[in-house]
């Protein structure tokens, strides 16, 4: 008898045990009594957002936002998510649409959230504003024609946008909900960026070929220089000393002086540039180049290409972990996420997800990893550390874009 209790002891003991791991395993650990982990997945196909919840896996909201949203990006300190868009759709005005049904007119680049977009003179773009705490809208802010991504101020109280219709961009108070600056650009601009200690916004004129300089208090110009052709993604050193700028005409990439503001290099690649990942301290560039197969690694130092990695088939954008050692980058043409080891420049076993993977993300805790499969409309939900899908959550048509929110 006394075996016996013995033995059911040790069972429940076990049991327990087990539940607590398994519980330990599911639940993110950065989450706390009452705290709330969600993505938010930009839909171009149907002009909506999903809302995912990343603790029951599950989506729990579709919101109407306008044709083509993208450039996505997350205000934790008034927990909302910013983004852009076109005109409302018909199915805008508090519909949702069928997830499978693309939206009227609508067109995109699985390459650049937004850029691709064919915005008429005559079409108004809009900076949205989405409240988490109830999945409302809180604003619509008339920006111009062709917006294409979100910036932000390092205390969170000016969000930045170009229109690439008007030749302009906007400074907006996020507390007021309303512009408080314009200014005139070059041609066609594309996504600003903040240098990290937030004296310099920096604007590339896509049809000029220039980089341009403004003061992010007034928007008034501070200068302009030329770079390669076509100048897109913009990545900045921690210490704000040099910015680096991908071509989408040409295998190169600008390296650009900021305190000097003169163009120091146009670094040359083995192909066009499709996206850039910039080390958390600052040494290494990491540039995927679709059309070579491969990863080429700059040293930002000495403006020099280091290394190189045949990885896919076409790697583009990703995402780099917060301690710079692993970067996960999509390969659209093969369904799969790509994980690199970057301290040992080694391809690990690839990551089998939906069809047409774009957008990667991290959750917070660097626990979750999140891929946006455009053709199958869904959410892939990956275990970092062990790399096994846990599974794929059904969201609009054509998800193109996605960011994380804890709150």
């Amino acid at each position: 008898m006394r075996l016996n209790y013995r033995l059911i002891f040790i069972t429940l003991l076990l049991g327990t045990l087990a539940y607590v791991q398994i519980a330990r395993e599911e639940r993110p650990s950065i989450l706390g009594a009452g705290l709330r982990l969600r993505a938010y997945v930009a839909n171009a196909g149907d002009g909506t957002i999903s809302v995912v919840d990343l603790v029951g896996l599950s989506s729990i909201a579709t919101i109407p936002v306008g044709r083509a949203p993208a450039g996505l990006k997350p205000l934790p300190a008034q927990k909302e998510i910013w983004g852009v868009s076109g005109e409302p759709s018909e199915a805008g005005a508090g519909s949702t649409r069928n997830p499978q049904e693309p939206g009227p007119g609508s067109t995109w680049s699985p390459q650049e959230p937004g850029a691709g977009s064919t915005w008429s003179p005559q079409e108004q773009g809009y900076v949205w504003v989405l409240r988490a705490a109830d999945n409302s809208i809180a604003a619509r802010i008339p920006v111009g024609p062709g917006p294409s991504a979100v910036e932000f101020s390092p205390d969170g109280r000016r969000a930045y946008v170009a229109a690439a219709g008007a030749n302009s961009i906007v400074a907006i108070d996020t507390a007021a909900k309303r512009i408080v600056a314009k200014a005139r650009t070059g041609r066609h601009p594309g996504a600003p960026r903040l240098t990290p200690d937030g004296h310099t916004l920096l604007v590339p004129n896509r049809d000029d070929s220039t980089l341009e300089f403004f003061d992010p208090a007034t928007l008034q110009s501070l200068g302009v220089i030329p770079v390669a052709p076509h100048p897109g993604e913009i990545v900045v050193l921690p210490d704000s000393s040099v910015a680096f700028l991908s071509s989408a005409d040409a295998n190169q990439v600008s390296a650009i002086d900021l305190r000097r503001r003169v163009l120091l290099s146009n670094i040359e690649l083995g192909g066009t540039p499709s996206h850039l990942f910039l080390k958390p301290d600052g040494g290494e560039l990491y540039v995927t180049v679709p059309e070579t197969h491969d990863i080429e690694i700059v040293n930002t130092w000495t403006m020099e290409i280091v290394d190189s990695m045949v990885v896919g088939l076409g790697p583009a954008a990703g995402t780099l972990n917060s301690t710079g050692n692993a970067l996960y980058v999509s390969d659209s043409a093969a369904d799969r996420l790509l994980s690199i080891d970057i301290y040992n420049r080694r391809l690990q076993t690839p990551i089998q997800v939906g069809r047409h993977p774009l957008t990667a993300r991290l959750d917070p805790s660097g626990e979750l990893l999140l891929v946006a499969d455009q053709d199958s409309a869904d959410l892939a939900v990956i275990r970092a550390r062990t790399g096994s899908l846990l599974t794929m959550v059904p969201v609009g048509s054509r998800p193109s874009d996605l960011v994380v929110l804890l709150f």
